[in-house]
């Protein structure tokens, strides 16, 4: 029996309704299991600069880090558009992320067995299932490098982007990535583009490097473009893919287009000793905010994921995941999930699978 300190980050749009939801899962896991989760709640994003005048106030960065793990719904929205880039959500998610040193993103994409008609892959590609874990670089890249806009006599304005990578983020990356495959099928796929980007051939000779110190992995790397066809028309094939930013960025949008509903999907963010980020990929969605429409099952999953790599409790994670699966096997669905027998609200959704745990 444990006790943990659970941080909640609701967030904007549909974010406090999912939290909501996977806080009963939650609740309900404690109770069956004898734990106890402590909760603080905090502002972020849209929210918070509504509050605060910032997306990511001090408050907030302080509750964070006394956390044993993080929740947070979403943020953004229209609403916060127009406002300048330092007070925009999302600049307090990177802030964030920044601030807990999480360079590690986890995303699963699993084809749940109750959704198989709803993958919009071929019906014998879909049958055969797949359940692969995405681990993207998240602090480094294209993303993070120096940007610049100059205007040249001959070609006009130019805009540059600077693609970097060391040997310390890759191989950190790396070893996270040769960790969880140790712990699935032992199965592990590096995604570069070495055939042109001289950042890429130093992202597989650090690879190669790694490779040696975990020889029950194994080892393959594939070029992006060879990947994101690969995802297609074998996904079964795939246990862990590690890459970098960008690559990531658009390989695990790709991923979790096959599952059926963007809604179902979970992630984390990871560093080396703050508390861990777990988080629904689905978005704020703020044109269903507040109607019982929303999908709480990537959140509810996102506790799974926590409870399993931040707590220390795989059996309660199974749990969960076992509830969510036998809801869906039930015919429930909310109104962005096909087939089914029976389409529900947020609320019910979250009803169902707290009670098939209890």
């Amino acid at each position: 029996m444990g006790e943990y300190q659970i941080a909640l980050l609701p967030g904007d749009g549909i974010g406090p309704e999912v939290i909501r939801e996977a806080v009963r899962v939650l609740e309900a896991v404690g109770s069956r299991c004898g734990h106890t989760f402590t909760q603080g709640t905090y502002l972020v994003g849209g929210a918070a600069t509504d509050a605060c005048g910032v997306p990511y106030p001090p408050e907030t960065a302080s509750g964070l880090k006394s956390a044993d793990a993080i929740l947070l719904g979403a943020v953004g929205g229209p609403k916060w558009d127009d406002f300048p880039v330092h007070l925009r959500p999302e600049k307090g998610l990177l802030q964030m992320r920044q601030d807990l040193g999480l360079y590690a993103n986890l995303r699963p994409a699993a084809l749940r067995p109750a959704l198989q008609s709803a993958c919009p892959l071929r019906a014998e590609t879909a049958a055969r299932g797949f359940d692969i874990m995405l681990v993207r670089e998240l602090t480094g890249g294209i993303y993070f490098g120096k940007r610049d806009r100059f205007q040249t006599p001959d070609r006009g304005e130019v805009a540059s982007d600077l693609l970097e990578y060391s040997e310390l983020e890759i191989e950190r990356i790396g070893r996270r990535a040769f960790e969880l495959a140790m712990l699935r099928r032992k199965n592990l796929i590096s995604v570069d583009k070495a055939n042109v980007l001289e950042s890429s051939r130093l992202w597989r000779s650090v690879m190669h490097r790694l490779s040696r110190a975990y020889p029950e992995v194994q080892y393959s790397d594939m070029y992006v473009d060879n990947a994101a066809m690969q995802l297609i028309r074998d996904p079964a094939a795939f246990d862990v893919i590690v890459t970098e930013n960008m690559f990531g960025d658009i390989l695990s949008d790709e991923a979790s287009m096959i599952t059926g509903s963007i809604g179902l999907l979970p992630s984390a963010s990871m560093g080396e000793t703050a508390p861990a980020l777990y988080e629904p990929i689905h978005g704020s969605a703020p044109d269903i905010a507040g109607q019982d429409k929303a999908n709480p099952v990537a959140a509810i999953l996102s506790v799974a994921m926590m409870l399993q790599y931040s707590l220390g409790l795989p059996n309660e994670a199974q749990a969960i995941e076992r509830a969510v699966d036998r809801v869906l096997e039930a015919g429930y669905r909310t109104a962005d999930m096909a087939g089914g027998s029976e389409i529900v609200g947020t609320a019910k959704m979250g009803d169902m699978v707290a009670a098939y745990l209890a």
